[in-house]
């Protein structure tokens, strides 16, 4: 019987390991909360900024932002120094009347990249 309920704990202590490391896994990864510009959003120009934040840590030197425009030309960002270490900022794009789309790319603190879409427009 003592065989049986160390056995028992054995593998619930296993179960809630698991459970742990993998909760801590999936919340770990890049994902966007907010921008600016929004998806779908407009903005004022020329000067625009971007602002991306993220849900956790972030490398700003291996993260990646490009723009590309309605005509398919793409072109590799600047990134701002970090603020935050969680964000990713470009200051002061001069942009024309049209539409946009920011491709981003992050590598989060466990070591997994995520990638998004930000069509916008600026008026």
């Amino acid at each position: 019987m003592k065989d049986t309920r160390a056995l028992h704990r054995c593998l619930l202590a296993a179960v809630f390991s698991c459970i742990l490391l993998t909760s801590k896994i999936a919340v770990a990864h890049a994902i966007l909360v907010v921008s600016t510009p929004s998806v779908h959003g407009s903005v004022k120009g020329p000067d625009v900024t971007i602002h991306l934040k993220f849900n956790s840590r972030i490398d700003g030197v291996r993260s990646r932002l490009l723009l590309a425009d309605a005509v398919g030309k793409v072109e590799t960002l600047t990134l701002a120094p970090q603020k935050s270490p969680d964000t990713l900022d470009v200051q002061s794009l001069k942009l024309s009347a049209g539409a946009y789309t920011i491709r981003w790319q992050a590598l989060a603190a466990d070591g997994h990249i995520t990638r998004g879409e930000i069509p916008f427009t600026v008026q």
